[in-house]
């Protein structure tokens, strides 16, 4: 059984469930499954690019609306001056809020970046972070899916499973979904930085120790 595409992977999830009147149903299965993904993975394809215009004296700008984690953030200036994490607390106190200069601090507040020192000119700024998963669908087929249709096959099972509140079922298949979730984190921490030793940990999760 070939799944290749959206329209083959609900045929499959109606297939292994062996029934048919989950038709309408199968469509939310998958989009939990992908929800859950889209929390745990840090694939290739979620990592994105954006850029922001820093205006004279606002030291507020919108973040990306599918931004998950930050990467990276620079200047785009000559040479490129690439701007450090900071605590909310750890920003105010490293830069006073009356100071102005050229950005070399950032802090995440709500949906927005604190910036200091505050811009004392309008910068062009680059923002390298960890997105959403694009959701598939008859017109949209990601990457990860195409690599690893099992894993939406196991998630969408142990999510409708779960619906029809077969606790032994959704757990096996809970099982082998979360087994392939761990083996794209694998595959994806390879890609990034070979197979050596490397581990490279998220900005948040270092924030209190390096900040503070």
């Amino acid at each position: 059984m070939s799944i290749s595409n959206y329209s083959e992977l609900k045929t499959a999830i109606a297939n292994f469930l062996a029934r048919d009147d989950l038709s309408d149903q199968i469509p939310n299965f998958i989009q939990l499954a992908e929800a859950r993904m889209s929390r745990e993975l840090e694939t290739r394809e979620q990592e994105k690019r954006a850029t922001a215009s820093l205006t004279s004296g606002d030291e507020y700008i919108a973040l990306p609306t599918d931004m998950r984690e930050v990467r990276s953030v620079k200047l785009n200036t000559n040479p490129n001056v690439v701007l450090t994490y900071h605590s909310p607390t750890s920003l105010d106190t490293t830069y006073t809020s009356t100071g102005s200069g050229m950005p070399r601090g950032f802090s995440i507040v709500g949906r927005e970046m604190k910036i200091r020192p505050i811009p004392d000119s309008d910068y062009t700024m680059e923002i390298v972070y960890i997105g959403g998963l694009a959701s598939i669908s008859d017109v949209s087929t990601p990457t990860l899916f195409l690599r690893s249709p099992d894993l939406y096959l196991y998630g969408a099972l142990s999510e409708a499973y779960a619906y029809l509140l077969d606790e032994q079922r959704a757990a096996q298949y809970d099982q082998k979904f979360s087994r392939g979730l761990d083996e794209v984190k694998v595959d994806e921490e390879r890609a990034h930085y070979g197979t050596g030793s490397l581990r490279v940990q998220s900005i948040y999760s270092k924030q209190n120790a390096s900040m503070e």
